[in-house]
């Protein structure tokens, strides 16, 4: 296995998945403020928007959010191998196969979770990236798809990709069903199967295993790193509630976390001011921080704040402010 930056693989221990339209790199440096130790990953990016498209400024990031990984998605194994370098060029410190998003735009272009059905091209589109590459190649997949068995597929998925020297997998507890379920359906209807994951890790025990899929609480996730799972990857929750996924995540390396919501808040001030000088807009950065007060007083006025004056022409850093003067008023 590549080691690439080792720290990379220390910080698997927990991890905020890829999300498309929301884990760009406004929400990633605003994450990186709470936890230091947390992985942290792109949208995912495709390789021809890369490689035929250009759109180098998809790979746009702060030094600030290492370690941080670059998902990518596709089936052309050395289109996927050019998009590779462009990440590793870039400083990523992994690069990511999205074997395990099941939305249609995904699938018309016969990557993502339909890949599940052809782990062949998998093995030569990570071969491929590997040849290409000096850091860590990894793919996150699910348990199998449509009517597939999870009992039988992925210990041979994961077989094939441990020969390959691929010893890096998050696995998605789901299944994905690419007729018949929409996206968001594919991320709650399917049942989890934690237990098979757990049992793959047994199965594999050289192979470092990440699980994915309805995790809401540090406590679950101490949980399933107690069951011996390597590594935990949260989603929609650590978008929504960050702080209460992030806040305190450092724990789970030993280190005491000391800052507040409101030190993150006066963080992120200087970097929105930079966002705007250079003409970006206040609500690019602010719609991913709607949630840092979830469960505390005054977390509706922020919200409302936010929401309501962020998209407003000549909106700046005094919004935020605003908002959190409004926050600290309700919790005097």
């Amino acid at each position: 296995m590549k080691q690439g930056n080792c720290n990379v693989v220390d910080a698997a221990r927990l991890s905020v998945a890829p999300m498309m339209d929301w884990t760009d790199r406004h929400c990633r440096y605003f994450h990186r403020l709470m936890s230091t130790r947390t992985l942290l990953y792109t949208e995912m990016v495709t390789a021809p928007a890369l490689v035929r498209g250009g759109a180098l400024h998809l790979l746009d990031f702060d030094p600030e959010e290492h370690p941080v990984a670059l998902q990518l998605g596709g089936s052309d194994p050395q289109e996927l191998a050019q998009a590779a370098r462009l990440g590793a060029q870039a400083g990523y410190d992994e690069v990511n196969l999205n074997c395990g998003c099941p939305s249609d735009r995904v699938q018309s272009g016969t990557f993502g979770a339909v890949l599940m059905k052809y782990p062949e091209t998998v093995v030569d589109c990570i071969k491929a990236m590997q040849d290409a590459v000096d850091v860590d190649v990894t793919v996150k997949c699910r348990i199998g798809v449509d009517d597939q068995d999870p009992e039988i597929v992925l210990p041979d998925f994961l077989e094939r990709l441990q020969r390959a020297g691929c010893m890096r997998v998050t696995i998605h507890a789901r299944k994905a069903w690419l007729q018949g379920l929409s996206p968001k359906e594919n991320r709650d209807v399917p049942p989890l199967d934690y237990n098979l994951v757990r049992r793959m890790r047994t199965e594999f025990p050289n192979m470092h295993l990440s699980v994915n899929g309805g995790i809401r609480t540090l406590a679950e996730t101490q949980g399933f790193l107690h069951d011996g799972l390597d590594g935990v990857m949260i989603g929609r929750v650590a978008y929504h509630q960050p702080w209460d996924i992030l806040g305190t995540a450092d724990a789970l390396w030993g280190d005491t976390p000391h800052q507040s919501r409101e030190e993150v808040v006066a963080k992120m001030l200087p970097y929105i001011a930079g966002h705007i000088a250079k003409g970006g807009k206040l609500n690019q950065v602010t719609r991913h921080m709607l949630g840092l007060f979830a469960g505390r007083p005054g977390a509706r006025r922020w919200r409302q704040i936010l929401s309501t004056e962020a998209h407003k022409p000549g909106a700046g850093p005094g919004v935020v402010e605003e908002a959190l003067a409004a926050v600290l008023a309700e919790a005097a």
